[in-house]
């Protein structure tokens, strides 16, 4: 198996006045955003894939190509929110994708506090959408990594339901399933509202995220 599956309390930071203005604690003004999921199109429309469905729907935003970097991640550059931005989906395995995400913040120079990982969440109902800076991994083997590699917790992370397997079913084995067929009647909507989420939060702090989508 190739993946394992995922799912403290910090100071809320302060919100951005301006793209000038770092709503991220000690961030220059760019932004790495992240999504997490397994390269190749035979997991494209797992449920473990949904931090790459977003980061695609972010792409199309921002306009452009992923390409290969050398990093070990597709990368996309441009800006979003009135901010720049640099969007990455590693090129490994979920459970290594720490080594590809800390290469590219280290190539950009954008410290830990400037990183938002987009990512699969068990514990959240499908399509609920939740925000929040450094945790633990609540079993996530990529945030896991992300972690270990970066050697702190204090990254913002945005989480993309995808709800509990029925029954006994393995969670290891349903989060490298695709959707349903009932859930892909809404996947599209919500992979949108999720990258709002991550585009309110790269333009108006993580509070103000917050206010929005968690109350939805």
């Amino acid at each position: 198996m190739t993946a394992v599956p995922c799912g403290g309390s910090t100071p809320t930071p302060r919100l951005g006045a301006s793209p000038q203005t770092p709503f991220l604690p000690g961030a220059g003004e760019q932004v790495l955003l992240v999504g997490l999921g397994n390269p190749g199109p035979r997991y494209a429309g797992n449920r473990h894939n949904a931090g790459f469905m977003v980061l695609d729907e972010l792409a199309a935003r921002v306009g452009g190509k992923f390409k290969a970097h050398r990093a070990g991640a597709e990368v996309l550059e441009g800006r979003l929110a009135g901010r720049r931005v640099v969007l990455a989906k590693p090129r490994s395995f979920m459970n290594l994708s720490g080594g590809p995400v800390a290469g590219t913040a280290k190539f950009f120079k954008i410290d830990p506090s400037g990183i938002v990982v987009v990512h699969d969440e068990l514990d959240l109902p499908f399509g609920a959408i939740r925000l929040k800076l450094g945790g633990g991994d609540n079993g996530h083997n990529g945030l896991r990594s992300i972690t270990k590699s970066l050697g702190t917790k204090d990254y913002f992370r945005v989480r993309f339901g995808i709800g509990r397997p029925p029954g006994r079913q393995d969670p290891a084995d349903f989060v490298l399933k695709d959707f349903s067929s009932v859930e892909r009647k809404e996947l599209a909507l919500e992979v949108d509202s999720c990258a709002d989420a991550v585009e309110a939060l790269v333009g108006k702090g993580l509070t103000a995220a917050q206010n929005a989508f968690h109350a939805q």
